[in-house]
């Protein structure tokens, strides 16, 4: 998967091609997808949500540009899979899931896993988590119809906001990086993500249109 699907597509940092092949993907996917774990498509894994193919998981989290002792703040917890792979890369991964059974899913499984650096918040994910701002990065693996204020007003100064922009049916995936109290964008591809539903994404019906 690593050979194949990431790193011959342009992924070059060597700390996310480590995180990749260290964590256990057919662990995150339902027991009867397990034979295509590593297959370069998304999979279900129920409540209406998935867990994104590998090259997609692996250039969001190269866009991050993640540090050591860094803070991450992720907004749909899903499977668990990304926030096992920020919690190789950085010190601290705060991360909200709207569904609670796949919120204690992750929970259990990646506490099983052996991660500690790894908080848990059931909620609105485009509210971000107040508490614990400012991040380092933010990835949102859900789209949005714009980026959230509320995820610009957490991130911290260098940091910067990986996330899917655009309609309900094709997004463009953006690195949002801010600079003092300047934000730029830059355009990375385009993609099709399950809706971000909440305050500052879509509205629950709208999700069905």
């Amino acid at each position: 998967m690593v050979d194949d699907q990431i790193s011959a597509r342009g992924i070059r940092e060597v700390r996310v091609l480590e995180a990749f092949r260290k964590v256990p993907r057919h662990h995150y996917v339902p027991s009867s997808m397990a034979a295509s774990a590593y297959a370069d498509h998304p999979l279900p894994i129920g409540e209406g949500q998935t867990i994104s193919q590998p090259y997609i998981v692996a250039l969001m989290t190269e866009c991050l540009n993640l540090r050591k002792d860094g803070r991450v703040l992720e907004i749909g917890t899903g499977s668990g899979y990304q926030a096992a792979i920020l919690a190789e890369l950085c010190s601290e991964v705060y991360t909200i899931e709207k569904e609670d059974v796949l919120l204690a899913r992750a929970k259990d499984l990646l506490s099983k896993e052996g991660y500690s650096n790894i908080y848990f918040k059931s909620g609105d994910g485009t509210l971000g988590w107040k508490e614990h701002a400012p991040f380092d990065g933010i990835i949102v693996t859900a789209a949005a119809p714009e980026v959230p204020e509320p995820l610009k007003e957490q991130l911290a100064d260098g940091g910067r906001i990986v996330i899917p922009v655009g309609t309900l049916f094709s997004q463009m995936l953006v690195a949002i990086e801010k600079k003092g109290d300047k934000f730029t964008s830059e355009d990375v591809c385009g993609c099709v993500f399950v809706p971000l539903v909440g305050k500052y994404g879509w509205k629950p019906d709208e999700r069905f249109f």
